[in-house]
């Protein structure tokens, strides 16, 4: 039975192809979700894509993927920064969790620079752009 791997995409990300293309490239959500799902296929995951703006709803998304999914990848966006509630969802559920980011957050603000999330994923792909799912989709697949 193939592993089941929740993508979810926090704040602006549904914003893709419209804000910084500069920055963030200029494939959409939609263009990085498929993407991910036909990956995900080719290393025998199953992978289901949500994307929020809200951070108690992507709480609530880590909270119920308990007995649901065998894995997440998490592009917090500016939560990865702010939030301590995100950080204590992946902490509960105990799955592993690869965190992506588009741009390298480490080479833009300083306060970008730290990421709450961090500390309780298995790792992190930042600066790869919309590679970096691909990537940790792999990972997953290798570590599961």
């Amino acid at each position: 039975m193939a592993k089941r791997v929740l993508v979810l995409n926090g704040p602006n990300l549904n914003m893709l192809g419209i804000r910084e293309p500069q920055t963030y490239g200029s494939q959409t959500l939609a263009d990085i979700e498929k993407a991910c799902i036909a990956d995900g296929k080719a290393v025998g995951l199953t992978v289901e894509c949500r994307q929020s703006n809200i951070e108690g709803e992507l709480v609530t998304w880590i909270q119920q993927a308990i007995g649901k999914f065998d894995a997440l990848v998490l592009n917090p966006g500016a939560y990865s920064h702010t939030s301590i509630a995100i950080h204590d969802a992946i902490r509960a559920v105990g799955l592993p969790v690869i965190e992506v980011h588009l741009s390298n957050i480490h080479a833009r603000e300083a306060f970008r620079h730290h990421s709450y999330v961090s500390p309780v994923a298995l790792g992190v792909i930042c600066g790869l752009g919309a590679s970096g799912y691909k990537l940790a989709l792999h990972a997953l697949a290798e570590k599961l």
